[in-house]
């Protein structure tokens, strides 16, 4: 690995901002991370930085990246984000196989469950709705590979972000959690 990958690597790893995505660069590198769905893409930053993760430790296989964002169905409640058409552009530019889709977790992640098989990675965005999430935790054990891990960003008291890996046994409680539907 040339110098110049190994101190981006580094630094992604150890001193990028905000500090909560360097948990996120570190699983990248640990798991050896080829799939990566992310719930709620914001400004697109931090899929690029976690493609370029992937594809400096993952060697010469190919990377996925699946992005599900509401893209310019976003409130200014939802905060800052970009357009679909940007965002493709954006991440099209990393040379890794992207797939975005527009919606909610809870509504995009059922259609999509089956063809996000064996994915490494999962990041929920803390700017997902609550109830979207819980609708979502049902799809997640099909959707997760058998090494693959799944965090949750989530908003602190303060304003501080975290995220947080969610277990294998508290992903399987959770999708075993009923919803409540509107009748």
């Amino acid at each position: 690995m040339p110098a110049t990958t190994l101190l981006k690597a580094l630094h992604l790893k150890w001193f990028s901002q905000p500090a909560a995505n360097r948990a996120l660069y570190r699983a990248i590198g640990r798991h050896k991370v080829r799939r990566i769905l992310e719930c709620g893409i914001g400004d697109g930053q931090r899929a690029v930085r976690m493609i370029e993760m992937a594809q400096r430790t993952a060697s010469a296989t190919e990377v996925s990246y699946t992005g599900i964002d509401l893209f310019e169905g976003r409130s200014a409640a939802d905060g800052p984000g970009v357009t679909l058409k940007l965002a493709h552009r954006l991440l099209r530019g990393t040379g890794a196989k992207v797939h975005l889709l527009p919606g909610d977790i809870g509504s995009t992640l059922p259609t999509a469950a089956n063809s996000l098989t064996g994915t490494d990675l999962v990041i929920i965005s803390a700017r997902q709705h609550p109830a979207s999430i819980q609708r979502a935790w049902f799809y997640l054990p099909r959707i997760v590979g058998a090494s693959g891990v799944v965090y949750l960003e989530r908003m602190q008291p303060g304003g501080k972000l975290v995220v947080q890996q969610i277990l294998p046994d508290e992903i399987e409680r959770l999708a075993q959690t009923p919803t409540r539907r509107a009748a």
